[in-house]
């Protein structure tokens, strides 16, 4: 698969945001089963091909809403370099029984990849349940470096579209990327 146009100035930006810590987190943006919108904030963990990594736990809100609807967007801000990207696409969620051996390898190099403060979350009781006094659920050590809970997900966007706005310069700079039908990807200048 070859890199799409877009991957350029997001990776720029990230290279030039590096030292801002949460240059790395960015809001994802679904919506529930009842039709309204659900927004939280997620870390990035890198890309796979042309999709963007996200973890999250099969016990969390967020699978409810990603399993009737996978549509979604997220919305992505770099301070230093005052630049924002919009990338809309679909939810893939591969979790511990996915059929596909290339994306089911790809979740467990990311629970590999992950420190030991972001695994022992999942170990953790159930996501937003209510919480009792003294749980020992969230005194555990970190599980097992090698394999993945059951319950840890990886979830990748595919972006279909990508809008990027330079918020420097007079004019500002936007562009938009489009992937057509036959999987490339289309750029044009659009005003700000």
């Amino acid at each position: 698969m070859s890199i799409a146009p877009w991957r350029v100035p997001l990776s720029r930006a990230l290279h030039r945001n590096r030292s801002l810590p949460y240059a790395r987190y960015f809001q994802l943006a679904t919506i529930c089963p009842d039709g309204y919108p659900a927004n939280r904030t997620v870390v990035f963990r890198g890309f796979f091909d042309n999709y963007l990594k996200i973890i999250t736990d099969s016990r969390s809100q967020k699978v409810n809403q990603i399993n009737p609807n996978p549509g979604a967007e997220i919305c992505w801000y770099f301070p230093n370099t005052r630049e924002q990207f919009r990338l809309k696409g679909r939810l893939i969620l591969i979790g511990e029984d996915y059929p596909e051996v290339t994306l089911k390898n790809e979740r467990q190099t990311t629970w590999q990849g992950l420190s030991d403060a972001a695994r022992v979350q999942f170990a953790w009781s159930n996501p937003g349940k209510p919480r009792v006094e003294g749980d020992p659920a969230f005194s555990q050590p970190p599980p097992d470096s090698e394999q993945p809970l059951p319950n840890f997900c990886l979830l990748l966007l595919e972006p279909v579209e990508v809008d990027h706005l330079e918020l420097r310069g007079d004019p500002q700079n936007r562009w938009r990327y489009t992937q057509e039908c036959d999987r490339q990807w289309s750029q044009q200048a659009i005003n700000p």
